[in-house]
């Protein structure tokens, strides 16, 4: 999607798959699901056909022709493990992360069953990658629980949990194995309030946990003047990163024009694994 990230908490988006399909009630007022829609129409946008699920090959490579390092929020416009995306193409994507590993990646899914059956198989070669961040969504008990516990099942070297849009108090949390924590509210039009108490209940089990907490946004309709100020202060806590070396750009842009000859020209989703 775009170098530059207004997202707080990345610096860039990567999108080689588009559009989704509501599953939880996180999902209610999406972001992306405006945004895209708002072009649904639009002749060579690239959200022409608004939010539908499409996979996006030649945006496979992008990372590799980034040769400064940047911290990525990967489909930041979709879920990587949508059951409409093949499992070829989600190890194609981690086959570029695990190449392009002077960067950090940060991966979030509604669809943690999934994310946890293929890290324990065929991505389990980028499970372990310690510049791989695979994260999962809470937004609630019902539906955030579950995937925590998927979460602490997997072989993931670093876990991640975003907590946003906050829904409700979530009680006590059993965060064992867990590296991060975002926690926001809800934004935009409908945006549905945010109690100080459920932030500040989920922030103190951080702080005696010793995980980095972060502090997304109150939201709200008006959201920056909400901020994301918390008890006079602001969290911008991370998990320490990785610092692997920058592959030279002619090796790095070798790559991509490798990638971008085996799968810009396949569309059919039934994609060669890359190498």
């Amino acid at each position: 999607m775009s170098e530059i990230s207004a997202i707080e908490w990345t610096d860039a988006t990567w999108n080689p798959v588009r559009g989704c399909t509501k599953i939880s009630p996180g999902c209610k007022h999406c972001y992306a699901e405006v945004f895209a829609e708002r072009f649904r129409g639009v002749p060579g946008h690239p959200y022409e056909q608004g939010f539908d699920l499409r996979l996006v090959p030649e945006k496979l490579a992008e990372p590799l022709r980034w040769q400064t390092p940047k911290m990525i929020f990967v489909n930041s416009m979709s879920d990587l493990f949508h059951e409409g995306v093949p499992d070829d193409y989600i190890e194609a994507v981690a086959r570029v992360m695990v190449k392009a590993k002077w960067h950090t990646y940060q991966i979030l899914t509604k669809r943690s069953p999934r994310m946890t059956s293929l890290l324990h198989g065929r991505l389990r070669f980028a499970s372990k990658a310690s510049h791989i961040w695979w994260g999962v969504s809470v937004e609630n008990k019902e539906y955030g629980l579950p995937r925590l516990r998927d979460l602490q099942k997997s072989p993931a070297s670093v876990k991640f949990l975003s907590v946003e849009p906050l829904l409700e108090g979530m009680g006590h949390l059993n965060l064992t194995g867990i590296d991060w924590v975002i926690v926001g509210g809800e934004s935009g039009p409908g945006a549905r309030p945010l109690q100080k108490e459920w932030v500040t209940e989920i922030r103190d089990q951080c702080r005696e946990a010793g995980i980095p907490f972060f502090f997304k946004q109150w939201g709200g309709v008006r959201k920056k003047s909400a901020g994301r100020a918390l008890d006079g202060r602001t969290y911008d806590a991370f998990p320490a990163r990785t610092n692997n070396p920058v592959s030279p750009a002619a090796t790095a842009l070798r790559w991509a024009r490798e990638i971008h000859e085996q799968y810009a020209a396949d569309r059919s989703g039934l994609l060669p694994v890359l190498a």
